[in-house]
């Protein structure tokens, strides 16, 4: 994935004695294809609701992390697991009353015909796995994903992300299209160019001989640099898409779970119907636990000519934990709260930009937003480096975010769902003094 706000060796001389000696350590231990996010690395060694803290005690409020997403070692799902971690930990090939009580609940979020669950342990397998079930369903290979999408880092998967980097070169059955980019495309633009792009894309496929499976997209285009789009735009080009057998995969391992307001699921903001809709990250809160959500004419067909197992996938203590996750969304009524602290982040960062010119575009949906950074408002030349810079002055201010898309210059905004209107202020102001340190 971009890393625009990594560490790179070069920051290594503005370290102390024991941050080198720990990245060292690191590196001797673990390689070299890990990769550590800020010029000067995080040592964090605890983590309480919205903070992360550090080894000196310093604490930073998490405006980025999308794995304990409704707040860091909540109490109510600690306890979920510890619990029923005293009482039974195995397998799915056993009869057991917790995970069929969790699927009951997590598909009652969904609509219409998606009722069918299959769990997993990570985001990337969910892909995998509604990968192999739509090559099945169709009989086809051909898959459409976005020009710097990322679903994960299995090996088919990985090989449709190309946002791993240059050297992760596309399979001859797979084709890209622009993502929804109405900044630059307009927003009156977006819906008719993303479905000529399907169009085109299938019409490639098959004139290559390539049997059309699946388009596969991530329901906020984060990768693609933060890109909500008009709401809707993506019916007209997965109608296309669906109408010619193919099956619409949609990735909700970072927009589900409420993050994007007040649709429980990213896909829900565009009248579309998913076959499958894939989950990860916030579903246990931190405990690894991911799956597919389908329709069950798929899924079963997929049931019936293979059969499937994941050893921890779906396991009991995993379950206590996804269940918990999704009680304290309703208990906590946090999808409104997305809908709410993520309106007051917008129009807060949207007043930054007539401060600061480097803002070329504030965009968002919920508790997740893009700032695009760019030197020039006319030409919205990007300014990667500027980007690079305002992350990392975060970070020295105390404020947690990230950088995305193609072009590194999307300052990446992820909040915890706990975030109040005060931890909202917080990280608006922090973009501000940051911003101000660039003028």
């Amino acid at each position: 994935m971009s890393m625009a706000n990594g560490f790179t060796s070069e920051d290594a001389t503005r370290l102390s004695d024991t941050e080198r000696r720990l990245i060292e350590r690191r590196e001797r231990l673990l390689g070299p294809a890990y990769r550590l996010f800020y010029e000067r690395p995080l040592h964090t060694v605890r983590g309480e609701g919205v903070w992360l803290y550090d080894e000196q005690g310093r604490r930073y409020l998490d405006a980025y992390n999308n794995v304990a997403s409704i707040g860091h070692c909540h109490p109510r799902v600690v306890e979920a697991m510890y619990k029923q971690s005293l009482q039974l930990n195995t397998h799915t090939r056993y009869l057991q009353e917790g995970i069929l009580d969790y699927a009951e609940q997590l598909l009652g979020t969904f609509s219409g015909d998606l009722d069918r669950v299959m769990f997993t342990c990570t985001g990337s397998e969910a892909n995998d796995l509604a990968l192999r079930i739509a090559k099945q369903f169709t009989g086809g290979t051909g898959v459409i994903i976005t020009q710097f999408a990322y679903h994960g880092v299995t090996g088919d998967i990985a090989e449709l992300s190309p946002s791993l980097g240059s050297a992760m070169l596309l399979p001859a059955h797979v084709r890209t299209v622009r993502a929804p980019d109405a900044y630059r495309l307009g927003a009156e633009n977006v819906a008719s160019t993303f479905a000529a792009d399907v169009r085109g894309a299938i019409d490639d496929l098959k004139a290559h001989g390539i049997r059309p499976a699946a388009i596969l997209l991530d329901g906020i285009f984060s990768s693609d640099g933060v890109l909500p789009g008009p709401a809707g735009f993506l019916a007209e080009g997965v109608a296309l898409a669906q109408a010619e057998g193919m099956l619409y995969i949609a990735d909700e391992v970072q927009p589900g779970f409420a993050r994007t307001g007040l649709n429980m699921w990213g896909y829900s903001r565009h009248n579309v119907r998913p076959d499958i809709v894939t989950l990860g990250k916030p579903m246990g809160n931190g405990q690894p636990i991911a799956g597919i959500v389908g329709r069950a004419e798929v899924i079963d067909y997929f049931g019936k000519h293979m059969r499937y197992f994941n050893t921890f996938g779906g396991n009991p203590v995993s379950c206590a934990a996804g269940q918990a996750v999704l009680d304290v969304i309703r208990d906590e009524h946090l999808q409104q709260r997305s809908h709410d602290i993520g309106g007051y982040l917008l129009d807060g960062l949207t007043q930054l930009a007539q401060r600061h010119e480097m803002i070329g575009d504030v965009r968002g949906a919920g508790m997740f937003l893009g700032v695009e950074l760019v030197s020039d408002r006319a030409t919205k030349t990007p300014a990667a480096e500027q980007a690079r810079k305002v992350v990392n002055a975060m970070r020295e201010l105390g404020v947690l975010i990230s950088a995305a898309g193609p072009r590194e210059n999307v300052l990446k905004i992820r909040p915890l769902l706990a975030f109040t209107q005060e931890h909202a202020q917080m990280l608006i102001d922090a973009v501000d003094v940051a911003m101000q340190w660039l003028d």
